[in-house]
């Protein structure tokens, strides 16, 4: 990967954020679904079906209107709309106690979260492509697309094992399962909403809003 790449601010900083980000995202979907199924004690079935609300949202507003609120307000507001969003969702999340309820508890953490998604990616995506130059627009984009998989895969490692040792340490404490459990959880999510918070700080601090031409031209870059 030639480095020049790296040397634009909006595609160092893009990237920097997609690692931070989807860091923290990844740790909603998987101790969450442990949350839900060991705590909870979800079926299957109904965990798949818990979930259902983010890819609905994060669909929707990923196909019919990010790109018409990015254009709008610019893309890098919508990114940092979206990112506090999806922090929201996490600490949101980190509160949640041991008999939590799906309506009071969960669903608003998968209306935040999709929500918040659905804003972010498509817009740090266009961010990221505008940044490129046309002979640099297929590796932008594939660097940016890596990066949210080792940010991924790193993120997922840490925040799993903090949060068994943490579950490991209250189990010793005399808490019972359930409790011990929902207390990794929280400090995992806590950490996590700490990762989105970084990213925020990250696209406030490098990222530029390109003139409105470029951004266009960015945008039909993502979706060729």
């Amino acid at each position: 990967m030639p480095l020049r790449v790296l040397a634009t601010r909006n595609i160092a900083g893009a990237n920097l954020i997609q690692m931070l980000s989807v860091a923290g995202m990844f740790a909603m979907f998987f101790l969450g679904s442990l949350y839900l199924r060991l705590v909870l004690g979800y079926s299957p079935l109904r965990l798949g079906l818990a979930f259902l609300p983010v890819t609905i949202t994060m669909g929707t507003l990923s196909v019919r209107y990010t790109e018409r609120i990015s254009a709008r307000f610019g893309p890098r507001v919508t990114l940092i709309a979206g990112l506090g969003l999806i922090m929201s969702a996490l600490v949101l999340f980190a509160q949640v106690p041991a008999g939590g309820g799906y309506a009071s508890h969960i669903l608003p953490v998968m209306v935040l979260m999709g929500t918040g998604a659905g804003l972010a990616f498509p817009a740090l995506m266009t961010v990221a492509m505008t940044g490129a130059t046309p002979a640099d627009a297929g590796l932008a984009s594939g660097l940016v697309n890596t990066t949210a998989q080792v940010g991924g895969a790193l993120g997922l490692a840490v925040l799993a094992t903090v949060s068994a040792g943490r579950t490991s340490t209250l189990a010793a404490r005399g808490q019972n399962p359930s409790a011990a459990l929902t207390g990794g959880y929280h400090l995992a999510f806590w950490i996590a909403a700490g990762l989105v918070a970084a990213a925020i700080a990250v696209a406030a601090a490098t990222l530029r809003t390109p003139p409105t031409g470029l951004e266009v031209s960015g945008t039909a870059k993502v979706e060729t």
